[in-house]
């Protein structure tokens, strides 16, 4: 039986996804929250370490988690660009709070240096978890970033990363590097059906029909 637990890392979170002792890391957010991280997966065997997407609120302690979990690093190969600067895919954003979290991102994301480090493994669409313990499966999600992608738990549970966000209500993503795709990845989330998401910004919240 599948168990999850959000360590909230200020106004972002990272997810311990776990099946008895065998467990994954679902992005590490910031580098203030490591020590909380780092005690959350002690009662695990964690046996990988996912990244939604690659921007540095979701990837700062990529590496030292990688390094003191003994865990490789897995992501998409279509955001490899992001690791050494945050800037390398334009973000735009629609509404009035979109452009003030846009504003605050790209501030961060200029003065931002994180340690850099090389995925192991470069996941893509429909790959299987279940050689890490979780059974999961992967499913590309782009247009937040182009290598955003989310893990589907179970049928019953999606990690979305910033493909979806719940930072004042639940919605489609504030900030997207290409608009059409990442509505297109909604509109694919809520093909779903019954699902428990599991954002990269906010609460939990119940699957929906995103974009009317």
């Amino acid at each position: 039986m599948t168990e999850i637990q959000r360590i909230k890392c200020g106004n972002g979170n990272c997810y311990i996804v776990a099946n008895g002792k065998d467990a994954i890391l679902v992005d590490t957010g910031k580098r203030d929250y490591l020590d909380a991280i780092l005690e959350a997966c002690k009662p695990y065997d964690m046996r990988l370490l996912l990244l939604t997407h690659g921007h540095f609120d979701h990837t700062e302690n990529a590496a030292v988690l990688s390094e003191k979990l003994g865990i490789p690093i897995a992501m998409h190969k279509a955001d490899s660009d992001l690791i050494d600067d945050n800037m390398a895919q334009s973000l735009t954003a629609g509404s009035l709070f979109g452009r003030i979290v846009l504003k605050a991102s790209l501030k961060a994301f200029s003065n931002q240096k994180i340690l850099t480090f090389q995925p192991k493994i470069f996941l893509a669409q429909g790959d299987d978890l279940s050689e890490y313990g979780i059974p999961a499966k992967v499913i590309g999600l782009p247009g937040h970033t182009n290598g955003s992608i989310a893990i589907d738990v179970e049928g019953k549970y999606l990690f979305a990363g910033d493909a979806l966000m719940n930072m004042l209500y639940p919605t489609v993503s504030l900030l997207y590097h290409n608009r059409e795709e990442m509505l297109n990845s909604a509109k694919r989330i809520s093909g779903l059906g019954d699902r428990i998401i599991y954002f990269g910004h906010g609460k939990p919240a119940l699957n929906k029909i995103w974009v009317k």
